[in-house]
């Protein structure tokens, strides 16, 4: 589900090693509700008209050396006009000096102000991603999510049906595993998706009649990945005479996550299948398709080509 509560300000100020010049009485409660930010420009000059009270402000270099030059009665107007927003925080880059000023406009309008050792463009980007990971739409599905040849496979399907033994044959074949079991998805932009595993049971892998297994410890670090994008959905059914199959892949399916169409393959399973190895030609087969080859089109435009020359010579 989207996050609509936000992120504290504390766990950003945790997170990122930030120090606290001055903390606010609400700082626990505090939170980022958007992932964007803004430097205060044109408003320490009076122009508010676009001013954004829900970003976080960061203040550099620029900002810091402007607010230098003014007389300490124009410096406190100026901090006085911006922090009567009462926007979340101030952040300070560089480990810029505070003016006595901000911290005196700070405590009238009980609004925190923070500093960053690192440059303003830095303090700005790490900020951002932050918190792009941290406000974006999630959700948690039940599923296996693997990495073969570079796609990230989420495998889907009743349980018991074979998800996890399917994994530990890809992990042989030198694949590896984001998530046995339950896979948290993001939202990261438009059209992507990452997925990775809740804390509790990252690298583990539950097999039925042998139990818990420890894939880092068992097959090694490099057989395990933190997260990865989720390009192919493979939903693993079993085999049902009475169904009709697509046997050629001109039927385009999809599944919606979150909003994201991420194409899927619905894979019927009979004993004796080698499944592990049907994972691999899908993940193949996407990573062409992707990159605009499509060989069932290609096929049936070949058959076509082939009855139109068949029954012109008749």
């Amino acid at each position: 589900m989207p996050n609509h509560s936000g992120v504290l300000l504390s766990s950003l100020v945790e997170h990122l090693h930030l120090e606290i010049a001055y903390r606010s009485k609400d700082y626990d409660t505090v939170r980022l509700t958007v992932e964007d930010l803004s430097r205060p420009g044109l408003q320490l000059v009076g122009y508010l008209e676009h001013f954004e009270p829900l970003r976080l402000q960061v203040m550099g270099n620029a900002e810091v050396s402007y607010l230098s030059g003014l007389s300490p009665e124009e410096r406190l107007a100026s901090y006085d006009r911006i922090f009567a927003y009462k926007f979340p925080a101030m952040l300070i880059a560089r480990n810029l000096p505070v003016d006595d000023e901000c911290l005196q406009m700070a405590v009238k309008h009980d609004v925190t102000v923070l500093r960053s050792k690192d440059a303003t463009g830095i303090a700005i980007n790490t900020v951002i991603d932050y918190l792009q990971l941290a406000l974006a739409p999630s959700i948690t599905r039940h599923g296996v999510l693997m990495e073969v040849y570079g796609e990230g496979l989420l495998l889907i399907g009743e349980s018991g049906i074979g998800k996890s033994e399917a994994a530990v044959e890809l992990l042989k074949r030198g694949h590896r595993l984001i998530a046995d079991d339950a896979v948290d998805i993001r939202k990261m932009s438009e059209n992507t998706l990452v997925g990775t595993a809740p804390e509790l049971i990252r690298n583990y892998v539950e097999l039925r009649g042998i139990g818990i297994i420890n894939v880092a410890k068992l097959f090694g670090m490099g057989a395990v990945r933190a997260e990865n994008n989720i390009d192919l959905v493979v939903n693993i059914v079993p085999w049902n005479t009475q169904e009709v199959y697509d046997r050629l892949g001109l039927e385009d399916q999809y599944m919606d996550i979150l909003g994201v169409k991420v194409p899927m393959n619905t894979i019927p399973i009979t004993p004796g299948r080698n499944l592990a190895v049907i994972l691999e030609v899908a993940a193949m087969n996407n990573r062409q398709r992707k990159m605009g080859y499509n060989p069932a089109l290609e096929f049936t435009q070949k058959i076509d080509r082939h009855f139109e020359e068949v029954t012109g010579k008749v």
